[in-house]
């Protein structure tokens, strides 16, 4: 049912608790699974590069999480990509004809304003295939 799961990951706590989902997902359906990191652009206008998203901290992460699913006897494919999150995140289920992407929600509150700005929001309006979030 579920060939190809697309899991975008970051350093968030509701990252690492959707792993647990992530896992459960890939071994039941034997699915492939894909790792991806989104560095967002930096604004024209930014003095300084944010050190939490330099190239040795996302290959890093992507390193971490690989390890983690090959712990649990899952091989796993890693991408990084920059861009604007949710429209990459769509982008990159489309290119891999993902199936399902899995992510963890990360509320900015209950105002329309939040809402609007979410990436979990965005990934679920714009995904070209279905999204599970993971609360």
């Amino acid at each position: 049912m579920f060939k190809t799961v697309l899991f975008p990951i970051d350093q968030s706590r509701e990252t690492r608790e959707a792993a647990d989902v992530v896992t459960n997902v890939v071994q039941k359906y034997g699915s492939r699974l894909v790792l991806l990191s989104v560095v967002e652009e930096p604004p024209p206008d930014a003095l300084s590069a944010d050190p939490m998203v330099s190239p040795e901290v996302v290959a890093k992460l992507l390193e971490t999480a690989q390890s983690l699913f090959s712990g649990q006897g899952i091989q796993s494919e890693v991408l990084e990509r920059q861009g604007k999150p949710a429209f990459t995140i769509c982008d990159v289920a489309d290119e891999i004809g993902a199936d399902l992407i899995i992510m963890g929600c990360r509320g900015l509150g209950l105002t329309e304003e939040g809402a609007d700005d979410s990436v979990t929001t965005r990934v679920i309006n714009l995904s070209p295939c279905p999204v599970l979030i993971v609360p």
